[in-house]
């Protein structure tokens, strides 16, 4: 055996996977195997794809076994079995227990491990757009999966009042509830038509629904009311210029867009499989190239200007 050959072989190797529906054309994958390949791992990412009728208890048990026997090191789960997964676990990190879903399992010797990366995403993301300073108000518009997590994350944040709405409102009282078990914060839920009076009055309004993506072009609400004081976040990161993005900036307000936060829940799992430090600068240039390069291919447009969508449907997933 050659030298060459004997160091390769101490090489660590890596395996992970993602389950979820619709999962195929994921960034996550690549993202993750670049970043394996710069700490000199033989790091391999794999989508599980499920059928709909696959997210079932017993289907969900029987992947958990078989990635296990297999040699998998870890998976991420996505949409539609974040819930799901949680009862055939054996334990759950504090984030994980505190949003009721997990999009990050982890194999170790004493069991499964759930973590949530989107609610430690987030946090990171909005520290490095705007800093820990105090927040008077914030709207978390969308209490779906994906606003559960970032409605963690802020409860967590030093804010004056958080303002949760949703096209359902029965959704973000029962929100507001979760998230009012997890600070001293004042929580509360607002409809819709509440949104212009609020807004002038706030420091941060967050969009969580799914509304600017490809596939759900268009804006959350109306961006008219928008105060040049305010600031704008969006999960959305597939475009990662949203609609909404774009006329926040061009009235001069500062904005977040959603590559950070699907950065950084890459990066804390990639940490949580291997122990090792994820290159945060390094993946975020690799997650606006995977963009670029994907809107490029399919040749995707993002009207300035839309209506907005009443009944877009909520995935919460970040992957």
């Amino acid at each position: 055996m050659t030298a060459s050959a004997e160091l390769d072989e101490r090489r660590p190797a890596v395996l992970i996977g993602l389950i979820g529906e619709g999962v195929t054309p994921s960034l996550t994958p690549p993202m993750h195997e670049s970043e394996g390949a710069r700490h000199g791992m033989h790091y391999v990412y794999r989508t599980i794809d499920l059928a709909p009728h696959e997210g079932t208890t017993e289907s969900l048990r029987a992947l958990l076994a078989s990635a296990r026997r297999l040699g998998f090191n870890g998976l991420n789960i996505t949409h539609p079995v974040k819930q799901a997964i949680i009862p055939l676990l054996d334990e759950l990190s504090d984030s994980a227990r505190a949003v009721g879903a997990v999009n990050t399992v982890v194999f170790t010797d004493a069991g499964t491990i759930g973590h949530n990366t989107d609610v430690t995403g987030f946090a990171a993301a909005l520290k490095d757009a705007f800093g820990d300073e105090e927040l008077r108000r914030v709207v978390l518009f969308g209490a779906g999966g994906a606003g559960s997590a970032v409605a963690t994350a802020l409860a967590q944040h030093p804010i004056g009042e958080l303002v949760l709405i949703d096209q359902v409102r029965e959704r973000a009282e029962a929100l507001a509830d979760q998230a009012r078990a997890l600070t001293r914060t004042s929580v509360r839920a607002a409809d819709v038509d509440e949104l212009r009076a609020l807004i002038a009055d706030t420091d941060l309004i967050v969009n969580a629904t799914p509304v600017g993506m490809a596939a759900h072009p268009g804006t959350p609400f109306d961006t008219a009311p928008l105060p040049a004081g305010i600031r704008v976040a969006d999960i959305v990161y597939r475009p990662a210029d949203t609609a909404l993005l774009r006329a926040a900036r061009a009235r001069g307000i500062r904005t977040m867009s959603g590559l950070g936060m699907a950065m950084h829940q890459a990066a804390d799992a990639f940490e949580i499989f291997t122990g090792e430090r994820a290159d945060r600068h390094a993946m975020l240039a690799d997650l606006d190239d995977l963009v670029a390069a994907e809107a490029a291919r399919t040749s995707i447009l993002t009207p300035a200007t839309q209506a907005p969508e009443r009944e877009a449907p909520e995935r919460g997933e970040h992957s």
